[in-house]
């Protein structure tokens, strides 16, 4: 009999409880593939939902899951703390503050959950040097901020193991935030393949600046970075399309697949910036939102 796991790739699903937050179990699924890759790769995925909403096997989740281990991935998909899930800034001022804390929660728990792989990676089957990270929207941006704090040694990316470095960083409508000047990189990022909508406002395409020195940087700025400092890096742009690019990854597989095994083969990326125009993917009345609109009219 066929299982609805088999239907998708998948052997066997299973959970384990990564870290304690105060009273707070943080959970991942991983998924074993049933034709799992040579190389014991391993996807991590956080899920979106503005820090407020979301969680490791909704709907989106699923999706994005079943694809990746359905092209033989060990997936592993995470909860992390949504510290705005209880909390309603009253000004702009006063949201930049509660983003910041927001996104320091998602990359600690990110960074302790690639600690749990590393130290399980036999068990699960997986190659900690073939670890790449993705997510949507606030996964995104929590897979873009735990390389970028890696890379700046700061504390939020402390627990990771001091040699970890992910083979591949792709992030669908991500952005990296950065507290003080302008965006830098100590040390090089983890190659990096971006999925993001031209007409984004919500993770803002280009760049969102709370104050002179706060901004959150988009895909558009971020590629400039990464051009400028020779890092390896693709950036896939559907024009004129909203936040809906972040949960287009079982649509983009093959984008996907290409980049990591790029990274995994250690070649020379080639930079690939491409503009993309998919008929494939539904524009949306939400993906047209601002990220104004999405925590004040809550």
């Amino acid at each position: 009999m066929v299982t609805m796991l088999a239907l998708f790739g998948i052997r066997a699903q299973q959970t384990f409880t990564y870290a304690q937050r105060d009273t707070m179990p943080l959970m991942m699924d991983v998924y074993q593939p049933i034709s799992p890759r040579q190389d014991h790769a391993c996807v991590l995925y956080m899920f979106g939902g503005g820090f407020l909403s979301g969680e490791r096997n909704n709907k989106q989740a699923l999706r994005c899951c079943h694809a990746l281990a359905d092209r033989g991935f060990v997936v592993v998909a995470i909860d992390y703390r949504l510290y705005l899930k209880n909390v309603h800034p009253t000004s702009i001022f006063t949201a930049h503050a509660l983003f910041d804390t927001a996104i320091r929660y998602a990359v600690e728990d990110c960074s302790e959950a690639i600690a749990y792989l590393c130290q399980h990676a036999d068990e699960l089957h997986i190659d900690t040097s073939n670890i790449i990270l993705t997510g949507s929207s606030a996964g995104a941006i929590g897979v873009l901020q735990t390389d970028y704090c890696r890379s700046n040694h700061l504390p939020e990316a402390a627990a990771l193991p001091p040699t970890f470095r992910p083979v591949a960083v792709i992030p669908y409508a991500g952005a990296v935030y950065c507290r003080v000047g302008h965006l830098s990189y100590d040390l090089p990022p983890a190659p990096t393949c971006m999925f993001h909508g031209t007409s984004d406002r919500i993770v803002n395409y280009n760049c969102f600046r709370g104050s002179i020195a706060k901004a959150l940087y988009g895909t558009n700025r971020l590629a400039k970075v990464f051009k400028k400092n020779g890092y390896s890096y693709w950036v896939m742009r559907y024009k004129d399309h909203g936040h809906e690019i972040a949960g287009v990854i079982p649509e983009t597989i093959d984008d996907f697949c290409l980049f990591a095994d790029v990274a995994i083969s250690r070649r020379a990326l080639t930079v690939r910036d491409a503009e993309c125009i998919d008929s494939t993917v539904p524009f949306s009345d939400w993906g047209r939102m601002s990220l104004i609109q999405l925590y004040f009219s809550r």
